[in-house]
Formats: C-alpha cells, sequence, structure tokens
C-alpha cells in the first residue's frame, strides 16, 4: 500500500495546476480519492470529520449487492441449462452465467462513468461517486438477454437526464438506475417483458447451447399470474415444474439478473444495516405497506389471480425485496426524517402490490411505485417538519 501511495504522490504533480497534465485534475483526483482517503481538510463553516466519506458509503452498498450478483450469475446459467434439458456442474452454470451478465456490467460503468468523467472535465469538479452504485444496480434489474446498446443508450439517457441535468450526485430526484430501467421498459417493450426474455437460451462464449425443450416457458412467477384466467394459479419453472414460496425465496426462477433471490437479498440487507448505510424504518416499512396492502386483496380484492397471490409471495417473487433493500433506501431520493422514512417506505410497498393486482398489463410494481415516491418524498419531508415546528410552538411560552 505505501508502494502505491508513493507511486500516487510521485504522478500527482502533473495533475495539479501548471502541470501538463492538469487539464485532467478532476480524473486524477477521482482515482485518488477511491484509493485513498483524502488528507485535506476544510478551513471554514461548520462540518464533521470522518474517514467515512462518500465514496467509502457507496463501496459498501456494492458489497451488499455482491451476493445477489454471484447468485444472479448463477442462476442465469442454471435456467439456461434448464430450459435446453442439459444436466452441467455447479461451476459450468456459474461461468455461463458470469459471461452472460458481466458485458452488461462493463456496458453500464464504461457508458456512465464516460459522461461523469466527461461532465466533470468540463465543469472543473470533482468526478461524483454516486454511479458506483448506479452503475451496478443497473445490471442486476434487467434481463440478462438485453441488448448491450440499449443498456449504454439506456444508462446515457439516465445519468444525462436523471441526474447531471438535476446537479449531480446528491442533487437527483429520481433514483438514477430506475430511470435506466423505466427507459427501457417504455421504449424497448418486447425486451423488458414477456415470456422469452429472462432466459438466456442462446450460448455464451461456446458454452451452453443446444435445443429448447418441449414445454419450455421463461415467465415470470409474477408474468404468469398476471395471465391466468382463474383465480388461483398453479406457478411453474422453466420446464413446468411447480414452484412455491421457498423458491422465489431462493431464487431458482426466471426474472431479472438480481432480483429473484430474496435470500442473497436478504444478506445484503444485513451487511447495510450493520454498516448504518441503509435505513432499517424505510427497509421494514415498504415490506410492511407491501404484506398489508397485499392482505387486503386477499381478503377483499377483486376475483383474480393477482388480487388472490398469498401475501407472502409478493414480498419474494419479482423486484419487491430487492426493491425495498437497495432502491427504497437511496438516500438521496427518499424520505430524510425519521418519521418520514416510515411514511415513504409504507408508500412504496402499498402502491407496489396495488399496481400488482390492478394492472395485469404491468404485473411488477415495484419501479413504478419507488419513482412514484421519489417524487413525493420532499414533500413528505416538508410536513413532517411542519408538524413537528407546530408541536414546538404550541409548547413555547409566550411572555
Amino acid at each position: 500500500m505505501n508502494a502505491l501511495r508513493n507511486l500516487v504522490d510521485k504522478v500527482k504533480p502533473h495533475f495539479e495546476k501548471g502541470g501538463k497534465l492538469e487539464k485532467f485534475h478532476s480524473v486524477f483526483d477521482g482515482f485518488e480519492t477511491f484509493l485513498f482517503v483524502p488528507n485535506t481538510t476544510s478551513k471554514n463553516g461548520t462540518h464533521i470529520h470522518d474517514a467515512v466519506d462518500s465514496k467509502r458509503t457507496m463501496i459498501v452498498v456494492v458489497l451488499g449487492l455482491v451476493p445477489a450478483l454471484l447468485f444472479g450469475m448463477y442462476n442465469v446459467g442454471y435456467q439456461h441449462f434448464l430450459a435446453i434439458g442439459q444436466s452441467v456442474g455447479f461451476w459450468e452454470m456459474f461461468f455461463f452465467g458470469a459471461l452472460a451478465v458481466l458485458p452488461l456490467v462493463v456496458v453500464s460503468y464504461v457508458v456512465g462513468l464516460g459522461i461523469e468523467f466527461i461532465v466533470a472535465q468540463i465543469k472543473g469538479h470533482e468526478i461524483q461517486e454516486g454511479f458506483l452504485v448506479s452503475g451496478f444496480l443497473i445490471p442486476l434489474i434487467v434481463p440478462v438477454d438485453t441488448p448491450l446498446w440499449m443498456v449504454a443508450v439506456a444508462t446515457a439517457f439516465a445519468v444525462i437526464f436523471a441526474k447531471e441535468v438535476f446537479g449531480g450526485t446528491g442533487m437527483n430526484i429520481f433514483n438514477v438506475a430506475l430511470v435506466t430501467r423505466a427507459f427501457l421498459f417504455f421504449a424497448y417493450p418486447t425486451f423488458m417483458s414477456g415470456d422469452v426474455v429472462w432466459v438466456r437460451t442462446a450460448s455464451t462464449f461456446g458454452l451452453g447451447a443446444g435445443s429448447v425443450v418441449d414445454g419450455y416457458s421463461g415467465a415470470t412467477a409474477l408474468g404468469q399470474v398476471a395471465t391466468a384466467t382463474t383465480q388461483n394459479v398453479d406457478l411453474v419453472n422453466t420446464v413446468g415444474n411447480p414452484i412455491g414460496f421457498m423458491d422465489g425465496f431462493l431464487g431458482l426462477i426466471p426474472g431479472s439478473v438480481g432480483e429473484t433471490s430474496a435470500l442473497a437479498i436478504l444478506i445484503g440487507a444485513v451487511i447495510l444495516l450493520i454498516t448504518g448505510v441503509a435505513s432499517w424504518k424505510t427497509m421494514f416499512s415498504v415490506f410492511a405497506g407491501g404484506a398489508l396492502m397485499a392482505w387486503v386483496f386477499n381478503v377483499a380484492g377483486p376475483d383474480t389471480a393477482a388480487a388472490h397471490f398469498p401475501w407472502y409471495n409478493h414480498l419474494v417473487f419479482g423486484g419487491f425485496a430487492f426493491g425495498a433493500v437497495f432502491m427504497a433506501t437511496d438516500p438521496v431520493t427518499s424520505s430524510r426524517t425519521e418519521t418520514g422514512k416510515w411514511i415513504y417506505g409504507f408508500l412504496i410497498g402499498a402502491m407496489a402490490i396495488i399496481i400488482r393486482v390492478l394492472n395485469p398489463g404491468y404485473p411488477e410494481g415495484m419501479m413504478l411505485a419507488i419513482l412514484l415516491m421519489n417524487i413525493f418524498a420532499p414533500l413528505i419531508d416538508y410536513y413532517v417538519v411542519d408538524a413537528n415546528i407546530k408541536r414546538r410552538l404550541k409548547r413555547a411560552v409566550t411572555k
């Protein structure tokens, strides 16, 4: 580590004012502060000094996402070989999935960070670190077969129009990764929904291949519920075998890359909560709101399969758990008051279930629910603060 520090210090003068590479100071500063905690302090104003800066916070979130990524890679391979009817070992499944998923990660980071580097250079500002998490989230919330050029276009749109136009990291009102997903959904709906986009059936760099077996269907559990013609529906996996709650919890089902395993997501949630990065109030209230609204529909909902889908299944199938843990808890776009976090999270969970049940054309409601509540988060905080002020004024003693 000392050798790396000495190397950075040796080349640093070239990037400072007067150096031959001063135009790339923002790029160098971004790499330096990524590797080492800055040793400079503020000269005026009121600040709290801490070794944990925003880059370190973002890295913790990335670490929390790693279990979902690793399981997603395995599940991509598992679903592929299940669909084509081949029996292979664990590592062949994992490597097949890794080779399919990693290009999505690379494209997301290259495009997103590239735009942020360019904007930082133009403005002469430090490189903002928010995309460290967004770039990791984007590959996890899309189908594995999403064309790379679509991911690039959607990522560029989200970074420019959902982040940079608002002022960059900490200023955006919408979750950048979800804006990417929304852009893909509305611009290229056939690549984001249906029965064939969730399972990769083609070979990947020579791995896999084969003919799809008879009876194959890549429909997600929520997709099967949305298209059911009876009140009760028997969920099945890729080759028609029945699946239930535990399959959704473990995640060996079709779906977006990182959203299928509630167990992997739970591990990430523990990491975020132990480190204090995410709010347990927001996280818990999302699940509470979703469970309560789903139960209400179970008891008094319309005679549809979506309304009578067991409330506990709603929590493990689709992107509900992933959204509750990694999207709703985004500190920039969510409510910041403690009371507001309860309200914000509860409304997200309830709204997601309402969309799932009452909109048969859109079986997954988490994305729209979070984006909608992103809009209302500042309003929720405003009324929470206003209510606190009024209570204190009532207690004030006037003379």
